[in-house]
């Protein structure tokens, strides 16, 4: 058995002084020399939303783009339907992570936004936002390095990689984005189906199911249905090293 874990990445909510823990703004912020107290154009921008229930959608491609949105709590999943109506995952957005920034370009969202499980969001109006960063330099690179972080995700898998390191860079990488935000970097639910991870890695899903059995058989991973504990780090790190480069 698993020993007992959170079974969400659940946000501290801060208060009038300090920022929530999933800010995806605040080391930005006070970098910059800004406090929460200080921020008050920011707060103005903000606006929570939600919860959206498992399954409802934050937005639909085609929509008109007018704000970008942090996960505040919950799990988010982009995706597309190509012509013969078959979805295609592009990403999942965990706490303190950023969705929408790849409509800015085109003002209207290119993919489809839909909450994995009860998910609230942070939602900031991008032409205000646009218009603070120009006064906040430190919000500004910010805006470029999530926008980067971004685009370096949906490259990450367009090699021509085996299922096992695959699955070892996509286990690493929710390691490393849960770690980055404070919570458990080595037990976690995925809150994602496996029909959803095979097509987000470009796998069958009966391959998803292999590896995951393969990982345990070799002591990598335990598994109890959708919750997962890395017992060798070192070992599932190494396998992912030539997707993720690091």
């Amino acid at each position: 058995m698993l020993r007992p874990s959170r079974p969400t990445a659940i946000a501290d909510d801060g208060d009038e002084f300090r920022f929530c823990s999933t800010c995806a703004f605040s080391a930005a912020c006070l970098a910059s020399g800004y406090d929460k107290s200080q921020l008050r154009d920011l707060h103005v921008l903000v606006q929570h939303t939600g919860p959206f229930e498992e399954g409802g959608h934050i937005f639909r491609e085609g929509d008109p783009f007018t704000a970008i949105a942090a996960v505040r709590s919950g799990t988010v999943k982009t995706y597309v339907t190509d012509a013969n109506g078959r979805e295609q995952v592009q990403g999942f957005y965990l706490p303190g992570e950023m969705i929408g920034l790849n409509a800015i370009s085109q003002s209207r969202y290119p993919c489809n936004a839909v909450a994995l499980e009860a998910t609230v969001l942070c939602r900031f109006s991008f032409p205000s936002m646009a218009a603070l960063a120009t006064r906040m330099p430190g919000v500004q690179q910010q805006m470029f390095r999530l926008l980067s972080q971004d685009i370096g995700k949906a490259a990450l898998l367009a090699g021509n990689y085996t299922a096992d390191e695959r699955m070892a860079a996509f286990l690493v990488s929710l390691s490393r984005r849960y770690a980055e935000r404070g919570f458990s970097p080595t037990r976690f639910v995925l809150t994602m189906t496996r029909t959803d991870i095979a097509n987000y890695l470009r796998l069958a899903a009966e391959s998803v199911s292999r590896v995951f059995r393969r990982f345990q058989d070799d002591g990598l991973i335990r598994v109890e249905r959708r919750e997962i504990e890395i017992l060798q780090p070192r070992a599932l790190e190494e396998l992912a090293r030539s997707v993720l480069r690091a």
